[in-house]
């Protein structure tokens, strides 16, 4: 997965949530992407998704939650 790819699917997920859990979605996709990501500045995902800079403390907790998370289908 490349920056961009990442970006693309970040800002969908974030579009997508109801907005009193905009953060939600964003610990779900380092839940969720935590292996792709890994490799990745989370800064270079983060922006260009359009979203606020500070959110870019927020995949690293969901990167970090991955290993103790299942999650349910279509999650």
């Amino acid at each position: 997965m490349n920056p961009t790819e990442a970006a693309n699917i970040l800002r969908r997920m974030h579009r997508d949530s109801p907005p009193q859990e905009k953060s939600t979605p964003i610990h779900l996709f380092g839940i969720k992407y935590a292996q792709e990501l890994a490799s990745l500045s989370t800064r270079e995902v983060v922006v260009p998704a359009g979203l606020a800079p500070t959110y870019a403390t927020e995949v690293p907790k969901g990167r970090r939650l991955a290993k103790y998370v299942v999650l349910k289908d279509g999650a």
